[in-house]
């Protein structure tokens, strides 16, 4: 087996020190050394993202923010750098994601926490997939399973559909047989939008516009009326969501 030193490598890390704008209060440090308990793991940053909740902690406008300084960054995946001497079922090599994501500070270059907060996962999984996966797939995931029991050939409904989190809940809807009616906004692009959607496993597509104007009969969509419906928008939008709905 290969231990840890006692302590972590010199890292560098996206830091803030104020809540505000972030590129007005984020700065690029150094950051020192840290002691690895027996149970904590050393953690070579390998890719973290950039999420909207990412820069509303940093504004200091999100419900759930740590206290500054700060290290910004929840999600990301590491390769795991070295471990304590009583940790167990992890090495050098391993492939890790930050579990629970209240761990935070994954936007530095290493990040050492107790073993509890690190999950392993597949080697093979490729990095963008990894540093994505806790927050966007698992909400959509959670969407599709909390609210009724959907069974194949059911139908759902959403707006806001090329969200991250739309783009996966078309994609377990497709191989779980559920249909998927998918609304987005008028923008430069809408028809390009509308065949990635498609292409992602989207049955039905249409833009705001669409709906608002030809006074589409709902009832005449090649899909079932969904037994249920998505709304991240609000407004209008979340009329026309209603107005497919059974």
């Amino acid at each position: 087996r290969a231990f840890s030193s006692s302590m972590s490598p010199p890292s560098k890390g996206v830091v803030y020190e104020e809540h505000g704008s972030p590129d007005l209060v984020c700065k690029v440090k150094d950051l020192p050394p840290v002691p690895i308990g027996e149970t904590d793991v050393c953690v070579r940053i390998v890719a973290a993202p950039i999420n909207p909740s990412d820069i509303n902690r940093i504004q200091g406008v999100y419900p759930v923010r740590p206290p500054v300084p700060a290290v910004g960054g929840y999600e990301g995946v590491g390769e795991v750098h070295s471990v304590g001497s009583a940790v167990q079922g992890l090495l050098p090599g391993d492939l890790v994601i930050p579990s629970p994501l209240s761990a935070g500070g994954t936007w530095q270059t290493y990040l050492v926490k107790e073993q509890s907060h690190w999950h392993k996962v597949d080697k093979n999984t490729p990095p963008e997939y990894a540093a994505t996966v806790s927050v966007n797939p698992s909400t959509a995931f959670r969407l599709l399973e909390d609210f009724t029991r959907l069974k194949s050939g059911d139908a759902i409904v959403q707006n806001g559909a090329t969200s991250i989190v739309g783009q996966c809940i078309i994609q377990l809807a497709k191989i779980r047989g559920i249909r998927s009616i998918s609304i987005i906004r008028d923008r430069a692009g809408s028809d390009e939008a509308k065949e990635k959607l498609r292409q992602l496993g989207a049955d039905e597509v249409f833009t705001e516009s669409q709906l608002e104007l030809k006074n589409i009969d709902t009832r005449a969509v090649d899909v079932p009326e969904p037994a249920l419906g998505f709304n991240c928008v609000g407004g209008k939008a979340a009329t026309l969501v209603l107005k497919f709905l059974k």
